[in-house]
């Protein structure tokens, strides 16, 4: 799980990379939820989690691109 403070700290180049692997990862555990329950369940909530941080600081920073213009 990323902290919000690690999340700022990334490019944005980083964080359009990271989020694609995030959610590669969320259907894997999905699948593998799916198949056999996985020993730890909260890790699919951890990583919805990370995945909102994300798209949240990409809006942030995209927004703020479009005021300074």
């Amino acid at each position: 799980m990323m902290k919000q403070e690690v999340v700022k700290e990334l490019s944005t180049a980083d964080i359009k990379d990271r989020l694609e692997e995030e959610k590669k990862h969320l259907v894997r555990l999905k699948l593998n939820h799916a198949v056999s329950p996985l020993e730890n369940p909260h890790q699919i909530k951890d990583n919805k989690r990370t995945i909102a941080r994300l798209e949240t600081e990409l809006r942030k920073r995209i927004l703020e691109e479009k005021n300074n213009k």
